[in-house]
């Protein structure tokens, strides 16, 4: 078949890969006009993800870009540690950034992929037969099926099903690098006011990747006016302590800088006619809601489906696979704002406390580890053997699927 996929982000690629290996045609259109970058960093967990990733053949590719990020100490405006942040709770198995993943999955498709950059979809009609797509930029095209992998703002889903509400979970923030003058070599420093959360991870010598993080009743913003945003994190941080000021001032002119909401996506059906969806565009989970992972997973699952179904089956057993490992990945980040940005001083100190047990109590932290990777593993992968064999980047022979 003939597919487009809308997203050159992390579930499109992913999922281009395994059409390609089943012998569809693939087009890819992004809206950027490069491969996206960003510094800030993505995490797999668990034996599910990492097979995925082993599968793809592309689990030592990563591991070799991989961060080895060490912990986080928790310190108060003079740079006292009030407690650590074991980095094997924040990094799960595996942690890359994010520009490093997207670099690895675009090496492993461009020869056999048609990217499109610096384009997207206008509109789409389907038919019995096919799908026609008008771009903003590019020729008219018709297609077998169309995938919208384009991300919480998916144009796609706003063609296909109309403006689907999302779930806000309160949590706004930006991440930016900036050149490393803080002496962090793979590790990093989180600071915390009511309300308002700074980590400074030092991922090499050079470089280290900022996040703000706040919290905010109502608040409205332009996705595409950036300078707009970086208003509002540096209102939302005017008066924070520690190095906060040095902070905003590198944001400011950081051209990496992302910000947006943190949002869930909750749909009842992730598919209409030939259109379906695939990642954050039809159920973002939030933070700690592993959503690279439900990327990877769920680009899987559906090329897997599409390899021994038509594709409306296809489309129905996808979804039927995926929604208890959605539902169960979303219910886990609905309370994680409270951990992310602790709302008051008194919750601020007990989750201090709490990681200061931890370090003393081995068994706690290994049960921590646990829960936070049981939903990233809440899923039993099926042996999709139409998908053929993997390669891995190296060259060595994988498993037959």
């Amino acid at each position: 078949m003939d597919i487009l996929i809308s997203g050159a982000s992390v579930a499109g690629p992913s999922l281009a890969l395994w059409l390609h290996r089943a012998g569809h045609r693939v087009t890819v259109v992004e809206r950027a006009p490069t491969l996206r970058g960003g510094g800030y960093a993505v995490d797999f967990r668990g034996r599910v993800h990492l097979e995925v990733l082993r599968r793809m053949g592309l689990l030592e590719t990563m591991r070799a870009r991989a961060t080895h990020m060490g912990d986080i100490a928790i310190v108060d405006r003079d740079d006292t540690v009030k407690a650590t942040l074991p980095s094997a709770i924040f990094s799960g198995d595996l942690e890359l950034l994010r520009g490093d993943l997207g670099e690895v999955l675009h090496d492993a498709t461009r020869e056999h992929v048609d990217y499109v950059f610096g384009d997207s979809i206008a509109t789409i009609a389907q038919d019995a037969d096919g799908v026609d797509v008008t771009f903003e930029r590019g020729a008219p095209a018709r297609f077998d099926l169309v995938v919208g992998a384009d991300g919480v703002n998916s144009k796609v889903r706003d063609l296909v099903f109309g403006q689907v509400p999302q779930r806000n979970l309160g949590v706004f923030g930006c991440i930016f690098t900036m050149a490393n003058e803080f002496g962090l070599d793979r590790a990093g420093l989180m600071y915390n006011e009511p309300r308002r959360t700074v980590t400074i991870a030092g991922i090499d010598p050079e470089k280290a990747v900022i996040s703000l993080f706040f919290t905010a009743d109502g608040l409205e913003h332009d996705r595409r006016d950036v300078e707009q945003q970086r208003r509002i994190v540096a209102d939302a941080f005017a008066e924070a302590g520690w190095r906060v000021p040095r902070l905003l001032e590198a944001m400011r002119t950081a051209p990496d800088f992302w910000f947006d909401s943190t949002t869930q996506v909750r749909m009842e059906r992730w598919s209409r006619g030939r259109v379906v969806l695939v990642g954050d565009a039809g159920y973002a989970g939030g933070p700690g809601g592993n959503g690279t992972g439900l990327a990877v997973v769920g680009a899987h699952i559906l090329a897997g489906e599409l390899g021994r179904l038509p594709f409306q089956r296809a489309f129905e057993a996808y979804e039927q696979r995926m929604r208890p490992y959605v539902d169960t990945c979303q219910k886990q980040a609905s309370g994680g704002s409270d951990f992310l940005v602790p709302s008051t001083e008194k919750k601020i100190a007990q989750r201090d406390r709490f990681f200061r047990m931890i370090r003393y109590l081995p068994p706690v932290k290994h049960l921590f580890k646990h829960l936070a990777t049981r939903t990233a593993t809440a899923i039993d992968l099926p042996d999709y053997g139409g998908l053929g064999h993997t390669r891995d980047l190296s060259g060595n022979r994988g498993n037959v699927l």
